[in-house]
């Protein structure tokens, strides 16, 4: 019986012992948790970051691009108010030419060429600018020939009448200038020698 309840004695401490043991672990496990989730929330809170810094240059690029456009708008907005007026600026140019030619219409010139500076000088301020087209090389990108005229100074494809002008705004085309171009032709006595000069070898071989 001595026997029996020391043995009892000695498994019941043992038994007893395995609590605190279990108990001491339970900590570590709860302190790994917490690390974990702390690890999971940076992880968390450094993806929003990214995502607020991407949004933001989104957001600055978006406002940058806006502006330009704004500004594109403002530039062209009255295109089509200048091309109502061009035809106005034509009729007082041929009526300046116009004028000059009749006898004592001096006065009539001088206030149609005010109105004609002064129409310019604002259609200028709007931008708008004559397109330079008279002796110059034929520009498929300015130019739109409507004829051909002959030219015996050899030079070919040259802005040699300005039928209606061009213009430009902010450099680019707004109306395209209506020119006669030259096509260079071999006068008539460079061509008759020619001729004879095939009609009669031996002159040549002389």
């Amino acid at each position: 019986m001595m026997e029996q309840e020391h043995g009892d004695r000695k498994t019941v401490p043992d038994g007893g012992q395995g609590d605190p043991v279990g108990a001491a672990i339970d900590p570590e496990a709860k302190i790994a948790r917490l690390e974990a989730d702390l690890k999971e929330r940076a992880f968390e809170i450094e993806s929003l970051n990214d995502r607020l810094l991407r949004l933001h240059a989104e957001f600055e690029n978006y406002k940058k691009r806006m502006a330009r456009e704004r500004s594109e708008f403002m530039k062209f907005a009255n295109e089509g108010l200048i091309l109502e007026c061009l035809p106005v600026l034509d009729n007082l140019e041929r009526a300046v030419v116009t004028a000059r030619s009749v006898a004592n219409a001096q006065g009539v010139a001088e206030g149609l060429e005010i109105i004609l500076r002064l129409f310019q000088t604002t259609l200028e301020k709007a931008g708008v600018k004559p397109i330079v087209a008279l002796g110059h090389e034929f520009d498929p990108n300015l130019h739109q020939a409507v004829a051909q005229a002959e030219s015996l100074d050899a030079r070919d494809n040259i802005v040699v009448e300005e039928v209606r002008k061009g213009y430009l705004l902010e450099g680019r085309v707004l109306r395209p200038s209506l020119v006669k171009v030259s096509k260079a032709t071999v006068p008539r006595s460079q061509s008759w020698v020619s001729r004879a000069d095939e009609d009669e070898p031996g002159a040549r071989d002389l």
